[in-house]
């Protein structure tokens, strides 16, 4: 046996041991050179799955590691964290908060404590605190907890809009984490890996099930947002939901989708239609085959058409 596949094996092996210990990830992809995934299934979160139904991931330099949102709760935090030590012994320097969802940062004390330096947009941290409570609440009754879901402590560093900052994790691999606005929620930000020409979107792209627009979020900045994504020269996104794929895949399942609201909306606000006339007569059957269609295609109608009135004042 070769040294090369010495070393396989002996991962594979590692691998396999946490696969029949750990309870909520799969074991993480590896979609680029230098940048791996775990992704997750669509359906709502819940104790069955322990929260994990969204992508998450990790960027392995040559003197560092970087992890792109640090899940629902200190336990998954503690799956991801072992599944990185299984692949390399590189310390994890950088934690980045790509939004101020829970799944997105409930876990950030677990990797602070491994010496990593947090990373999040100003108004993601303003939500983060504000919001605390809330959040620690929603995680504890979900996951049926006995105690309340610990509350992480504040990011390290803070990303402003219209800023971006460097990230060297040694070995020629860097990161370019840049504010992407308001989106799905206020304050997202993406994470473009050198020279993998990979881009960690968060949940700005989505497919394989409905996105979800939120009461923090913004239909009409969201699709300038994924415009803005067209300029990059990226060959692989990771979204927020769904497979890493070229971003052509997202088209139809994000900006097609966010665009054909707004239209209809800002047309539904303008003519005066109420907002139940207004969300029965949106056509959505181009969509119907997205997972959780049911459970969201009203709801995001219904935000979509409050968030065009609230601006028509």
């Amino acid at each position: 046996m070769t040294p090369n596949s010495h070393w396989h094996y002996l991962l594979g092996c590692m691998l396999g041991l946490i696969a029949m210990t750990a309870h909520a990830l799969p074991l993480p992809e590896q979609v680029s050179t230098h940048a791996w995934a775990w992704v997750g299934p669509y359906e709502a979160p819940s104790k069955a799955n322990e929260g994990f139904r969204m992508n998450l991931g990790f960027i392995i330099g040559g003197e560092g590691v970087a992890v792109v949102d640090s899940g629902y709760s200190p336990a998954m935090a503690n799956e991801m964290l072992q599944q990185i030590h299984a692949i390399t012994t590189l310390p994890i320097r950088y934690v980045i908060n790509t939004n101020s969802q829970p799944h997105r940062f409930m876990g950030n004390d677990v990797f602070r404590q491994e010496g990593a330096s947090i990373i999040a947009a100003t108004e993601a941290a303003e939500r983060m605190h504000n919001e605390a409570a809330e959040f620690s609440a929603t995680v504890t009754r979900v996951l049926e907890l006995p105690e309340p879901v610990a509350i992480p402590a504040a990011p390290d560093r803070l990303i402003g809009a219209g800023d971006s900052v460097s990230l060297d994790l040694g070995g020629g691999v860097s990161l370019g984490v840049e504010h992407y606005g308001r989106t799905h929620t206020r304050g997202s930000l993406i994470v473009r890996v050198t020279p993998d020409d990979t881009v960690y979107a968060g949940d700005i792209l989505c497919s394989g099930r409905l996105l979800s627009i939120l009461p923090d979020g913004n239909v009409a900045e969201w699709i300038s947002s994924a415009e803005r994504l067209r300029t990059l020269k990226a060959k692989l996104f990771v979204p927020g939901h769904g497979k890493p794929r070229p971003l052509a895949d997202f088209e139809q399942p994000t900006y097609t989708y966010l665009n054909a609201l707004l239209t209809h909306m800002n047309n539904a606000v303008d003519n005066g239609t109420d907002i139940t006339e207004a969300i029965n007569s949106f056509y959505a059957d181009a969509w119907k085959q997205l997972a959780m269609f049911e459970e969201l295609s009203g709801r995001n109608a219904s935000l979509t058409y409050l968030e065009r009135e609230a601006e028509g004042f």
